[in-house]
């Protein structure tokens, strides 16, 4: 039995079978034959489907995402404390002095 080499479907053959599966016009193994993908990959792209759908139609959607804001000055003094407090203390070997 020879294997089939990987296939990389687009993003446009997944739009076309994910809602063939919802739909149930067809039986999952009708379709996977017609579209010669395995039922489980169908099934997959299915529920991706299915979880996404609830972004479209929630709050979620409006909502912008917001990223912290960040202080540079905070941050610059904060990495001089650093340098200062690594250059004062003084670096022990690890060879002790003989």
């Amino acid at each position: 039995m020879t294997r089939r080499p990987r296939g990389n479907h687009s993003p446009a053959f997944k739009a076309k079978a994910a809602p063939a599966a919802i739909r149930g016009e067809q039986t999952l193994v009708e379709l996977c034959q017609q579209l010669d993908v395995h039922a489980n990959q169908i099934k997959q792209w299915k529920d991706q489907l299915l979880e996404g759908v609830t972004g479209v139609f929630g709050d979620d959607a409006k909502a912008e995402p917001t990223a912290p804001t960040v202080d540079v000055k905070t941050l610059h003094a904060k990495i001089g404390e650093l340098t200062l407090e690594n250059n004062f203390y003084p670096v022990r070997s690890a060879k002790p002095d003989c």
